[in-house]
């Protein structure tokens, strides 16, 4: 039987919208973002950003604990709620 690739649910699917706000937010190419994974210890190619940003990889625990630490942010923070304004600043946005 052939391997079927696991889709990427809801929490995948929110986590990499939040991955890309913060990003941006903090003024940060995924090049930048990568570099600083690489630092961290956990290579990440600015492709392999891009592609979890667009939810087309999955993000694995291990990748969500160095982009939450490159974007200085807790890992809980990239499974939260995006807040819905400038007064719910709840990411340090």
């Amino acid at each position: 039987m052939p391997n079927r690739p696991v889709e990427i649910g809801p929490a995948g699917l929110h986590a990499a919208r939040a991955i890309e706000h913060l990003r941006l937010v903090r003024g940060l190419t995924q090049h930048q973002l990568g570099a600083r994974c690489t630092a961290l210890g956990r290579p990440m190619a600015n492709t392999a950003l891009s592609r979890t940003e667009r939810a087309r990889r999955r993000c694995d625990i291990d990748d969500l604990v160095a982009i939450a630490t490159g974007l200085g942010v807790p890992p809980a923070t990239l499974l939260l709620p995006l807040p819905s304004g400038p007064s719910d600043d709840r990411r340090g946005c």
